[in-house]
Parts: structure tokens; sequence; C-alpha cells
């Protein structure tokens, strides 16, 4: 995982996936609950995906265009094989490092 930037969003993002670490979640759907817009989340999923965090994939074809009404098909995140492990370890690291603010440290991670 060196390299990649241990921002404060990235931390947020980061927690907010950690909340539910079996789930899929959509771009949108991690924005909304952390407070960010889309031009800031999916560069940081994209930044977690070639960490090998986490990994991607599309809805199908025939999900999005049942909806009500049409909307884009979605792409979805999730944690790949050790992610949440290693998403764990980071935040343990910049929170020791002193990378982090109140904003992030409210709420214990743990499985969901």
């Amino acid at each position: 995982m060196s390299g990649l930037r241990m921002t404060l969003q990235t931390q947020l993002v980061m927690r907010e996936l950690l909340q539910h670490p079996t789930r899929a979640q959509y771009g949108l759907e991690v924005g909304q609950a952390v407070g960010l817009p889309s031009g800031t989340i999916h560069p940081i999923l994209a930044r977690l995906e070639r960490a090998g965090i986490v990994e991607s994939f599309w809805e199908a074809a025939d999900e999005h265009a049942e909806a009500s009404p049409p909307r884009p098909r979605r792409r979805y995140y999730r944690f790949a094989a050790d992610g949440a492990e290693t998403a764990r370890q980071a935040l343990a690291a910049a929170y020791k490092g002193g990378q982090t603010s109140a904003r992030l440290t409210g709420k214990p991670v743990t499985d969901s």
C-alpha cells in the first residue's frame, strides 16, 4: 500500500467502506455517506482500486434499465481479498501518525 495518499478524504472513504466490509457500494452512495462530491469520491476509489484495496464491477445492464426512472449503470466497489484488513492497518497508521481529525475518530471501526 505504499504510495497511497492517506488524505482525510481517503480516510473518510475507507472508514465508510469498513462500516459494511462485505457489502458492495456504489460511488454516489459512499459520497453521500461521507459528505463528499462525486468528483472527489471517484478518484479516491480509483486509487484504492489501483492499490489493490478495493475491486469494482458494473451492475448488470438490465438492473439500471428497469429502474424507475431509468438511470445510468452503477459501478460498485467492495474490498478485495485482504483489502479490509489493509484499510484498517492504514487507518491505524494514519491515526498513530497524527494524520486524522476528530471527524474521523468519533466512531470505532468494526465488522458490521
